[in-house]
């Protein structure tokens, strides 16, 4: 008998002389098996012992100083501002990808079909409403809790040394939640999107010396039309999901690494 074969059979034999529930039963026998094969247990050991390792280099948190670890603190729920604006971004993103099958920017023509086809998933599409509404409170949702989260962090020196890079990475994030925010903001193209598209035009316009060059290529030149609407569309739908998930994904893995940096 080889011996993965034989480390199973030990396995079995351990499960079936303890008293354990269905779910925990089938949960270990894929891990068992996945084990066997792909050895995660020992890839799972390694992670842990480096996330001990780079943790150990960090200073200690105030709550690690003054063994704090069951206080608890009356602005608490603050802390929860960075999880609160991820979820609701997940929301937004799941929600925004079911209205991608029903809406579409014009390609050639009168842009004023995607308006049209706003009205159809407002109005004619089965939970259409329900859907949209949910999309764009969630996005309302995730602006204001990263703004605060920023505050947060802020107004409790959470933004110093070692953390300054993190600090950094989230004001990226959140300028790219505005971006995020108006891009998503054109793509009804109704009168409110083409006065908030015509103000970017002419923001555009001001900046010295390269106003002219970026305005033709964010808005497709210096009046509002398909281009402009297409561009917006190809922003919000295919190149800021990726970037945004890119960055958060690093940012919260160096919250991982530092630990939550609780008020001092």
């Amino acid at each position: 008998m080889s011996i993965e074969r034989k480390d199973e059979h030990d396995h079995g034999q351990w499960m079936r002389e303890k008293d354990l529930t269905p779910v925990e039963k089938t949960f270990l026998t894929t891990l068992i098996w996945m084990d066997t094969r792909f050895r995660i247990v020992d890839y799972l050991e390694l992670l842990e012992t480096l996330y001990y390792r780079v943790n150990l280099q960090m200073p200690k948190s105030h709550t690690e100083q003054y063994n704090l670890d069951n206080k608890f603190w009356y602005w608490y729920p603050l802390y929860a501002l960075g999880s609160f604006s991820t979820i609701a971004y997940v929301v937004a993103a799941l929600s925004g990808a079911l209205l991608g099958f029903y809406y579409a920017p014009a390609t050639t023509g009168d842009p004023s079909s995607a308006y049209n086809q706003l009205a159809f998933i407002m109005t004619d599409l089965n939970f259409g409403f329900m859907l949209r509404s949910i999309h764009r409170w969630s996005a309302q949702v995730m602006v204001a809790a990263v703004f605060l989260h920023m505050l947060r962090v802020y107004f409790t020196g959470a933004y110093k040394e070692p953390r300054e890079l993190n600090w950094i990475i989230g004001i990226i994030l959140i300028s790219l939640t505005m971006v995020f925010g108006y891009t998503g903001y054109l793509l009804p193209w109704d009168q409110l999107a083409f006065w908030a598209g015509q103000i970017g035009v002419e923001m555009s316009l001001s900046i010295p010396l390269a106003g002219e060059w970026v305005a033709q290529l964010i808005f497709g030149g210096f009046s509002l039309g398909q281009a402009t609407l297409q561009r917006m569309y190809i922003l919000h739908v295919f190149l800021l999901p990726f970037v945004v998930t890119t960055i958060i994904a690093v940012h919260i893995a160096i919250v991982w690494i530092q630990g939550i940096a609780e008020p001092h």
